[in-house]
């Protein structure tokens, strides 16, 4: 019964995390502030590619590196909307310096939202994006096994598609709780190894907002294969 309760909890809990506060404003657009922020930043980003995205393969292989250690991820040639925006992203150094705004444990952990680089920004923290989202590919081979890398979204009654945000990712903590969302998030690439990491993040103290207590960041994101 304790089980069912908290996966109904922890539903809840992703749809609001996926649009970013707890009132369940939208992602990427929720205020006219917001957008103007992201395109400050977006613009204020160094020019210069990390690396090459035509040189990677099918299924490219990224090393995630953050301030609690590497995790190690592959992405899914069958999701090549999220897949290359990831690449793009990834090769703009638009992820380095991102906090995990967002960690559950026994859930999932979340990032990739622009506006964790300015503490300034902390009431707004999971609202932001590169201003765009992209059409979902939720395939049903793909489930949210332990590592898992899906993207989040707002819910279903703003976002019927299923649109994803066209930044934000989660990676799965624990599969248990999270095997109701099967079908309902695109799921994009898998961790390969640093699943020690992903439980240190997960275990790290939050706040009332499930906000790291202490900065968890994102360093960079670069490929290996």
């Amino acid at each position: 019964m304790k089980s069912k309760i908290f996966i109904c909890i922890m539903a809840a809990l992703l749809a609001v995390a996926s649009c970013g506060s707890r009132a369940g404003s939208n992602t990427e657009t929720s205020t006219t502030d917001n957008t103007q922020k992201n395109t400050r930043q977006t613009n204020s980003m160094d020019t210069t590619l990390a690396f090459n995205p035509s040189d990677l393969p099918e299924e490219p292989v990224f090393e995630i590196y953050t301030t609690e250690g590497t995790i190690t991820v592959m992405l899914y040639k069958d999701t090549p909307l999220h897949r290359d925006n990831f690449i793009k992203l990834a090769s703009e150094k638009f992820y380095d310096s991102l906090l995990f705004h967002r960690v559950i444990y026994n859930f999932m952990i979340q990032t990739g939202d622009p506006l964790t680089k300015d503490p300034a920004n902390k009431d707004a923290f999971g609202t932001g994006g590169p201003g765009y989202t992209i059409p979902a590919e939720i395939l049903p081979g793909h489930t949210h096994k332990k590592g898992a890398l899906a993207a989040a979204r707002t819910g279903d009654i703003a976002n019927p598609k299923r649109e994803s945000s066209g930044s934000q990712f989660y990676i799965v903590h624990n599969p248990e709780y999270c095997s109701h969302l099967d079908g309902q998030y695109t799921i994009f690439g898998e961790t390969l190894d640093g699943f020690d990491v992903i439980d240190r993040i997960a275990s790290v103290r939050t706040d009332s907002m499930d906000r790291p207590v202490k900065d968890v960041k994102i360093i960079s994101i670069r490929p290996i294969l």
